[in-house]
């Protein structure tokens, strides 16, 4: 299994393939807010993990084995932003909030995270029930 650090870098790689069909060394480094030499160090780690294949000066390209895992990766990302968005954390908190918990939740966990939210989201009553619950708790407290 990739470490925290390799899987933030395997979701990004992943979300920039994904959006413009290639991933740069120059891209990554500003997507994560790192120096090109940390993104290079780590694309090579990520290369001899066989997560993807890199050349230099060429670029790179995810294995099939790094496409499963960064798909996978970002999906979590998602579903916890759902998740939070769902439970009612302030927007401004969200992003950093699941940065924080993302790596520290078993796959058993995100995945009964997303049985919850199918559960809420399957009756429009059920979130309007929660929020109730929420407004009574900051009257009380």
């Amino acid at each position: 299994m990739p470490t925290p650090s390799m899987e933030d870098y395997l979701e990004r790689i992943y979300q920039l393939i994904d959006e413009k069909g290639y991933a740069r060394v120059s891209d990554i480094a500003d997507a994560l807010e790192v120096h090109p030499s940390s993104v290079t160090k780590m694309v090579q780690k990520l290369d001899a993990s066989e997560y993807l294949i890199y050349e230099k000066y060429r670029g790179l390209v995810l294995t099939s084995k790094g496409k499963k895992i960064g798909k996978r990766l970002v999906y979590r990302h998602e579903l916890l932003e759902e998740f939070m968005r769902m439970i009612g954390v302030d927007e401004s908190r969200i992003y950093k909030d699941v940065e924080g918990i993302e790596h520290h939740l078993s796959w058993e966990a995100i995945d009964r995270i997303g049985d919850l939210l199918q559960y809420f989201e399957e009756e429009d009553g059920r979130i309007e029930a929660l929020r109730e619950v929420q407004r009574k708790q900051e009257e009380s407290g």
